[in-house]
């Protein structure tokens, strides 16, 4: 499950209403997991690591210690049904392993829209209300990322009720800065060949066919072998 540049163009508008009727049910809908659980985890050590520089900057946002043994790095998109799936997931490895782990997020705008959406967080970075904005963004996902185009008005409310000083944030939205981080995320993003999102790098390489019990697992995995 995932986001990627070649099915955001094939994909008719019914397929993808249908696709995220199906994962809000999955989900959000009591707790039934929409993924089954991996039998095999990724082998990490058969891949190889890309340059550091490339997966981390000084600007990311992140949660955790930087010294933690393990850094998990994900690339994604605002406006993507998977990374608003995936999203409680990583909230639930940050509690789990609160001091061994070290999450980073990448912007990796693919979407219409997106592009905004990320002034919105960063703006948000820039008053300290990140993190209950980007809670409030993915959760409420389907209200503005609409398939037959963003409602970037609703995406800005959502942040305001969050918590987000609209006022400051909208005059701040095309600060120079902001532009840098979504130039440089981009410019990482295919540097490093990402075609889609959620793309996770467990210290330093990077995961394939991800599911939501085994990104749990292969993060416990290198916890304790950290």
């Amino acid at each position: 499950m995932s986001c990627s540049i070649e099915r955001k163009t094939q994909m008719n508008r019914r397929t993808l209403l249908i696709g995220a009727s199906t994962l809000g049910l999955a989900v959000f809908g009591g707790g039934v997991f929409f993924l089954t659980r991996r039998n095999q985890q990724v082998d990490t050590e058969t891949v190889a690591a890309v340059d550091p520089s490339l997966l981390v900057r000084s600007y990311s946002p992140s949660f955790g210690p930087d010294e933690a043994p393990v850094t998990l790095v994900e690339f994604f998109d605002p406006s993507c049904e998977a990374c608003r799936a995936f999203h409680p997931v990583v909230q639930k490895i940050r509690k789990q392993f609160p001091t061994q782990v070290r999450i980073v997020m990448r912007y990796t705008v693919f979407h219409e829209g997106s592009d905004e959406a990320v002034r919105i967080l960063e703006t948000a970075r820039m008053q300290d209300k990140f993190e209950p904005v980007l809670d409030a963004i993915l959760e409420q996902q389907p209200r503005w990322a609409l398939h037959d185009g963003p409602r970037m008005d609703i995406a800005w409310q959502i942040a305001e009720t969050a918590g987000l000083d609209l006022e400051k944030a909208k005059s701040d939205k095309q600060f120079p800065g902001i532009t840098g981080v979504l130039n440089q995320d981009m410019a990482d993003v295919n540097a490093l060949g990402i075609r889609q999102t959620p793309t996770f790098f467990l210290n330093g390489r990077q995961m394939s066919e991800i599911s939501i019990d085994g990104l749990i697992a292969d993060v416990r995995s290198a916890v304790e072998n950290s």
